[in-house]
């Protein structure tokens, strides 16, 4: 079911939006050379706790992940893309290391994510970072009244095309309210012009995610990580946006 939220609930979704934008913030000021991965959780549990939050993963057990996920952050780091699971890792100069956080504040969520590269980065990761970026921005600019959802998935996906990469689709963004996941999917490609009406009080993550040679994933050993199936590095960019009668308003803006 598809829900749509009044300006008022908007409202107060911001204070969610805001300690999602912190934590991510405080992440990538953190994350350098020699940082263990569970050290970036410990950090993000804390200001869950600090803040009187709720995780929205360490309980999360979908049908995708081999048991609850038990960390409040996802970390993927070089060819892992998505839903990595923090582990007894340390950042080494070059990585490329993506983050993904959503938490509950007085009982509405917001979700977000990040990718940055750690100590001497390689232009080719700049890169995509800067593509998967665009994709977000493109997305966004896109989810407005009167426009369709098709629109916000073209959008992202000629910024990929165009940029020679491939689009996954097995994965993409979502609705985002009471719970971390709901209706709708949103695709990262499609057709402008088709699927459901955007209107005023739709809250969705929007979540452009590539790989630089290939759009096919495996799930790692520790049933969570997805990976590119050529060892080929992914970047991950995620906001959550509120559509509203004057425009596309990010709840997740950080800075």
């Amino acid at each position: 079911m598809i829900e749509l939220r009044t300006p008022a609930q908007i409202e107060q979704m911001r204070p969610a939006g805001r300690f999602v934008a912190d934590v991510i913030t405080a992440l990538a000021e953190r994350a350098a050379v020699g940082v263990n991965l569970l050290e970036l959780d410990a950090l993000a549990h804390q200001m869950i706790r600090d803040r009187g939050a709720e995780s929205c993963y360490i309980d999360y057990h979908p049908s995708f992940g081999a048991s609850p996920f038990g960390k409040v952050l996802c970390t993927s780091v070089n060819d892992a893309v998505l839903h990595g699971l923090p582990h007894d890792y340390r950042l080494a100069d070059g990585d490329l290391l993506s983050v993904d956080f959503a938490a509950s504040v007085d009982g509405w969520v917001a979700d977000s994510a990040l990718s940055l590269v750690v100590g001497t980065p390689r232009p080719e990761d700049l890169e995509l970072i800067e593509v998967a970026s665009r994709a977000l921005d493109a997305g966004i600019e896109a989810a407005r009244p009167g426009n369709r959802l098709g629109d916000v998935s073209a959008a992202i996906g000629d910024v990929a095309r165009a940029a020679g990469l491939g689009i996954n689709l097995q994965f993409g963004g979502h609705g985002v309210g009471r719970t971390m996941h709901g209706e709708p999917h949103v695709s990262n490609d499609g057709r402008p012009g088709r699927g459901l009406k955007l209107r005023p009080g739709l809250v969705i993550a929007i979540e452009p995610w590539f790989l630089h040679t290939t759009d096919e994933i495996y799930t790692d050993d520790d049933g969570w990580t997805l990976r590119s199936k050529d060892g080929s590095r992914g970047a991950h960019m995620e906001h959550t946006v509120a559509i509203t009668a004057d425009g596309p308003v990010v709840l997740t803006a950080r800075g």
